[in-house]
């Protein structure tokens, strides 16, 4: 593994921890690992049902808010459904030990959903002006299948990813998912994957450590 890999700590929360505690666990986090105090960390864990707004939100892409809690959250980004069945994975690392280049960060946590997407034999792309990962299904139709919006303290980065393992889709009724209205989104169990969460997390941090330890000029 190369230096990158070194010293990361790796989460796994069983139970729905609430969006609240987990903004708490990770604003305390990124600030012992900007004091040195702490190592990197990547949490995976599930929310309960929930919307989250990131700093790009319009309010005419809440289409129900009565229907789940609605956050303000710090992250880039527009709306998007956190629930059972979605992987989430939080990631904090130092930055500055990585090239201090936010755009080479972003692309890699898109090649780690996309590895670990392969490993369960689903392509996942990316999509030139849409975040997130998309699976085509033919015709010109698209669906969203994981979620990406990060922020980053003096070069500490939180807040990740989230991955459709098997969500309620229905739940994403009450927002226009990321803005985007023409395309739809999708889980591992709509394409007939039956994917275990222990399952996800070992694809995950498999493909996590590939795309990591890579050196990128």
């Amino acid at each position: 593994m190369g230096e990158a890999m070194v010293d990361i700590e790796w989460r796994i929360s069983d139970a729905p921890v609430p969006y609240p505690a987990a903004v708490a666990a990770m604003e305390e986090r990124v600030a012992a690992i900007r004091a040195g105090s702490a190592p990197e960390l990547v949490w995976l864990l599930e929310h309960p049902p929930l919307y989250t707004a990131g700093t790009s939100a319009t309010d005419g892409d809440l289409v129900d808010p009565q229907l789940f809690p609605v956050y303000r959250s710090g992250r880039g980004g527009q709306y998007t459904y956190h629930g059972p069945g979605q992987r989430v994975g939080y990631v904090m690392l130092d930055l500055q030990r990585r090239g201090a280049d936010l755009r080479l960060y972003v692309g890699r946590l898109e090649e780690w959903l996309i590895r670990t997407l392969a490993l369960f034999n689903v392509q996942g792309e990316r999509r030139p002006g849409r975040v997130g990962i998309w699976i085509a299904e033919g015709g010109g139709r698209e669906s969203k299948i994981a979620a990406i919006g990060v922020r980053v303290r003096r070069w500490v980065s939180f807040h990740g990813v989230a991955l459709n393992v098997d969500p309620d889709l229905s739940h994403y009724r009450g927002i226009i998912p990321c803005g985007v209205r023409e395309h739809g989104v999708t889980s591992l169990a709509e394409r007939g994957i039956v994917a275990a969460m222990p399952e996800v997390d070992a694809a995950m941090k498999r493909a996590f450590a590939a795309v990591f330890a890579e050196r990128h000029a």
